[in-house]
C-alpha cells in the first residue's frame, strides 16, 4: 500500500492549468503502452457488454429447465452450458455484467467524490483541522477492507443498496488519504503561494490551482480500487450479503455454482473467470495511467 501511495501521489512539477502540454504527454505515453491500451479496450468491451447485454443475450437468463441443468460447455443451444437450474450460462454472464460492474464501479465513484472532498479539505487546511479529520479517517482505515465490508453489510442487511453503502464507506478513507497527501504537496508549491500572496481566498485557490493538480492522481488511484470493489462485492454476494437470487451477478453465480464444481468444474468456474478478467483489466489500466502520469520518467 505504501508503494501505491507514493506512486499515485506523483504530481507534475508545474500547474496543469497552464496548458495542455502535460495531458498531451500523458496521452502520448499511454498510447505507447500496449498493455494499458489492451486493458482499456477490454474495459470498454465490458462496459459495452453491460450496456447492451440484455439485447446481446441469446436466451432468457431467468428461464429455468430442470431437464437441462448443469449441461457442459458446447451443448447445442447453450454455448457455455447451463447452471444448477438449467438456465443458459452465457446469457446470465452477459446480462450479469451490468449489475456486476454497477456494484463494482458505483461505490468507487461515490467514495471518489466524498473522499476527495474530505482529503482536499484536510490537506489544504492543515494544522488542527487536518489532524482531526485524518485521525477520524484513520479509525476506519485501520480496519481490513474485507472485514469492514462484511461487518457493515451484516449490520445493514443483504441487498444491492446496502452493499453499495458498505463498499463506499470502505473506500472513502483510502481515497481521502491519497487526496490529503497530494493536496499537502500542492499546497506548498510556488504557484499556490503566489496566488495566496495576491489575496486570493481559499475557495478560489482550491478551485483554480489545487483541484486541477490533485484530481488526476486521485482518479488514477481510484481506478485501481474498482477491481478491489468488484472482488469485495462478489464476495458479499458469495456470502449471501449482496445481490439476491435470481438476479444474474457474477459473485452470486459463483456462490450458487460452487456445489457443481465436482460435476461441471469448467462451467462452475466461468463466473470467477469473468471476475478475474474484469479485475485484471482495471488493474492494468490503472497501472498504465499511473505510469503515463509520472512525468519524472
Amino acid at each position: 500500500m505504501s508503494t501505491l501511495l507514493s506512486s499515485s501521489a506523483a504530481l507534475p512539477a508545474t500547474p496543469l492549468t497552464r496548458g495542455r502540454g502535460y495531458w498531451a504527454s500523458v496521452w502520448l505515453r499511454l498510447k505507447r503502452d500496449p498493455v494499458a491500451i489492451g486493458a482499456a479496450v477490454m474495459v470498454l468491451l465490458l462496459i459495452a457488454l453491460a450496456v447492451f447485454g440484455p439485447w446481446l443475450a441469446p436466451a432468457d437468463p431467468y428461464q429455468a429447465s430442470m431437464l437441462k441443468r448443469l449441461k457442459p460447455i458446447g451443448t447445442e443451444g447453450h454455448l457455455l452450458g447451463t447452471d444448477e437450474l438449467g438456465r443458459d450460462l452465457l446469457s446470465r454472464l452477459i446480462v450479469g455484467a451490468r449489475l456486476s460492474l454497477f456494484i463494482g464501479i458505483t461505490p468507487v465513484l461515490c467514495a471518489f467524490v466524498i473522499g476527495s472532498a474530505i482529503g482536499i479539505t484536510a490537506g489544504y487546511a492543515g494544522g488542527a483541522v487536518n489532524s482531526v479529520i485524518m485521525r477520524t479517517v484513520d479509525v476506519f482505515y485501520a480496519f481490513p477492507s474485507v472485514l469492514l465490508a462484511i461487518a457493515l453489510s451484516g449490520a445493514l442487511g443483504a441487498g444491492v443498496l446496502n452493499s453499495l453503502i458498505s463498499l463506499t464507506v470502505v473506500f472513502i478513507p483510502q481515497i481521502a488519504r491519497i487526496a490529503e497527501t497530494v493536496t499537502t504537496q500542492v499546497r506548498g508549491r510556488d504557484y499556490v503561494e503566489a496566488a495566496r500572496a495576491t489575496g486570493a481566498g481559499p475557495f478560489l485557490i482550491v478551485r483554480e490551482h489545487v483541484l486541477g493538480n490533485v484530481l488526476g492522481p486521485i482518479f488514477v488511484y481510484s481506478t485501481s480500487l474498482i477491481a478491489v470493489s468488484m472482488i469485495l462485492a462478489s464476495g458479499l454476494s458469495f456470502l449471501g450479503m449482496g445481490v439476491k437470487p435470481p438476479e444474474p451477478e457474477w459473485g452470486l453465480m459463483l456462490n450458487t455454482l460452487r456445489t457443481a464444481i465436482y460435476v461441471q468444474p469448467w462451467v462452475a468456474a466461468l463466473p470467477g473467470l469473468m471476475i478475474f478478467i474484469t479485475s485484471i483489466s482495471f488493474n492494468l489500466l490503472s497501472d498504465g495511467l499511473r505510469a503515463a502520469m509520472d512525468n519524472k520518467g
